[in-house]
């Protein structure tokens, strides 16, 4: 199927490794452009030259630095120039018992999974609108759905973007934007290494045989795969996709045992 997004400029947040790599490299073989931001420039590179070797012909542009900060978002808004496809998207704040966080990790927590997306939506939106398309996908957590006690604060502050995301995405859909949430489950990533590491407090192969015993209790019988989390993203920035809008997308291997 072509998606219709050839020549499209796509802006992808926290890129150089996981989901949001997954997602670079499905949009540049959908033909599209993309700028991929990391705070790791050694590993940026080396995920740009994954995916001119993957999807040959289109322009990867990479900028260095923490996509949290104003200085960060600043310089990836104007490395990337016309954005017609923004797929937000950062670091998970780090697990751990409520009481023991104070003020200052929440307020981080909150800036970098609530705020930060919504600052750059605010960026990027009204020019979309004005061109008449324009696709937002949040990459958030299924832990939105179905709360991870010990992900506190991925629980709070990604729900808030949520809430967000539910008017705002409303207010554009005449003009051909589309902003969507797509919830990771469990996938094969850093992040699901160390949140497992911390709920069993398991390392070397007693942590692997903890793995092989979660991605057993999935439903599908295995964890999902950073390509196909991507495959999914570039669907919901598609032309297919322009009716889809205000979304929470669960992408967990049938996990999630609830109708709703």
């Amino acid at each position: 199927m072509d998606f219709g997004i050839r020549g499209r400029n796509a802006l992808v947040c926290a890129a150089s490794k996981g989901l949001g790599l997954g997602c670079a490299v499905a949009l540049a073989k959908e033909g599209v452009n993309v700028t991929i931001t990391a705070r790791g420039a050694e590993v940026l590179e080396q995920a740009a030259a994954k995916i001119r070797a993957e999807a040959p012909g289109v322009t990867v542009k990479t900028v260095a630095g923490d996509i949290t900060t104003e200085a960060g978002r600043q310089q990836a808004l104007e490395t990337a120039g016309q954005i017609d496809i923004l797929v937000n998207n950062a670091g998970g704040p780090p697990p751990g018992n409520f009481r023991d966080w104070g003020r200052e990790d929440w307020i981080k927590a909150v800036d970098a999974n609530m705020i930060t997306p919504i600052l750059l939506i605010k960026a990027v939106v009204d020019g979309m609108a004005a061109r008449k398309f324009g696709r937002i996908v949040n990459i958030t957590s299924s832990a939105v759905k179905a709360p991870i006690p010990i992900l506190g604060l991925s629980n709070g502050a990604r729900s808030g973007l949520h809430g967000f995301v539910a008017g705002a995405s409303r207010q554009v859909a005449k003009d051909g934007v589309t902003i969507n949430n797509l919830l990771p489950g469990r996938f094969l990533t850093d992040r699901l290494k160390q949140t497992i590491g911390a709920q069993t407090g398991k390392s070397g192969s007693e942590l692997a045989a903890e793995f092989e015993k979660q991605a057993a209790s999935i439903p599908a019988g295995r964890f999902g795969t950073a390509e196909e989390f991507g495959q999914v993203c570039a669907f919901l920035c598609s032309v297919q996709a322009a009716y889809m809008t205000g979304q929470n997308v669960l992408l967990d291997g049938g996990n999630y045992p609830g109708s709703f």
